[in-house]
């Protein structure tokens, strides 16, 4: 926007010295001299015309057309300072006065100093050939140092302009990595909480079974009911997964990564070993970039949630977990045949783990990281689908 307000006020100002030449020139008698001047004023317009599609064709920020922009604004400060010392041509230094002015903005110092020198020294050639007075050998040369101050003033203060959106942006870094550091301090305290006080609980818990157990099992007294060692056995198992799910969520909330298709595969083998049901996992697409520990801890509690689903709904039947990498998100897919209706089978279309309960926080989880939890039981098959964002 700014290049095109820019340009704009330049094929004004190119159009307004033009006529002011030509009214000018008119009254001179027609000879070489106002051959020059309207060559020159067609010259340096070509030039202006081909920076100008330079310039709006470079992406915004970029310097335009590489070596080629210098050179054409030292054409057209030579040309036109040369011009300007003509009688009745005078107006021409606005155009030199535009090639300075865009140099010591836009080129290296160098650069910039370069063409405000053949500037001046073009007008000061010109007037000696044309004999013009001391207004315009120092006039002009003035008006031109002038302009290069002019358009050093304004690279200084693009240039403020962009320390100080660098300086917003650097500030908004630190806003943020300090809202992250107290994040994850506030995590690593819930962390210890959690381990000093369910892990050791849990601990001691599957300590306790395992005694009451062998208290049961103790020789000299009348055996005991299998039913009796068998749910012991399984409060036991129940109290080590749920230390071993413990320690799984405190190293998430101390900002360590769960490999999620390992987890994956823990939880699949888990379900053939109690529920003798096959499970078949598949990974597809490329994992980077990685997921957060909290999106791949979800992504594993919804697994888990569907698997024991199938073990409630649909025992013995098997069960499909997909895994699938894209581009802007990670999907995890699980279906199963749903059991064929029977008396006393549990509808699977809607009932979950503790009465629905289980789905509902998950899909709550799922949706503070902008995901989305779908469940379907069409044609036979209980599908369940969560998507999060990559």
């Amino acid at each position: 926007m700014l290049r095109t307000v820019s340009w704009t006020i330049r094929g004004v100002a190119f159009a307004l010295i033009g006529l002011d030449t030509f009214v000018r020139s008119t009254g001179l008698p027609t000879g070489p001299g106002r051959t020059a001047i309207a060559a020159g004023y067609l010259f340096c317009g070509g030039c202006l015309a081909l920076w100008a599609v330079l310039d709006l064709r470079a992406p915004v920020g970029a310097p335009a057309g590489g070596p080629a922009v210098p050179l054409l604004l030292g054409a057209v400060s030579a040309v036109a300072g040369a011009a300007c010392a003509q009688p009745g041509a005078g107006t021409t230094v606005g155009l030199a006065a535009i090639a300075v002015i865009a140099a010591g903005s836009d080129l290296p110092l160098s650069a910039g100093w370069t063409v405000a020198a053949l500037g001046v020294l073009a007008v000061q050639a010109g007037a000696l050939a044309s004999g013009a007075g001391r207004g315009v050998f120092l006039g002009y040369p003035l008006l031109l140092v002038v302009a290069l101050l002019a358009g050093h003033n304004r690279r200084a203060h693009r240039l403020r302009a962009e320390q100080a959106a660098l300086l917003l942006d650097r500030s908004e870094e630190l806003r943020a990595e300090q809202r992250r550091t107290a994040v994850l301090d506030e995590r690593a305290r819930i962390a210890r909480e959690i381990h000093d006080v369910l892990a050791h609980s849990l601990g001691a818990l599957g300590i306790q079974i395992q005694l009451a157990r062998a208290l049961a099992a103790q020789d000299g007294g009348p055996p005991p009911d299998p039913r009796l060692l068998e749910t012991l056995d399984r409060a036991r198992r129940m109290a080590s997964d749920g230390l071993v799910e413990t320690r799984r969520a405190v190293h998430a909330l101390r900002g360590g990564d769960v490999p999620l298709p390992e987890g994956l595969e823990a939880a699949a083998a888990e379900h053939r070993l109690r529920h003798a049901a096959s499970v078949r996992l598949e990974v597809h697409g490329a994992r980077g970039p990685a997921l957060g520990p909290e999106q791949n801890l979800h992504l594993l509690r919804t697994a888990q949630e569907a698997l024991v689903n199938a073990a409630k709904h649909a025992p013995g039947r098997p069960v499909s977990v997909t895994l699938d990498y894209r581009e802007r998100h990670v999907s995890l897919t699980v279906s199963n045949p749903l059991c064929p209706p029977g008396p006393g089978r549990v509808e699977a279309g809607v009932a979950t783990v503790d009465g629905g309960y289980g789905l509902t926080g998950i899909r709550e989880r799922l949706a503070l990281l902008g995901g989305t939890l779908r469940a379907d039981g069409a044609d036979g098959i209980w599908t369940l689908t969560a998507r999060v964002p990559r």
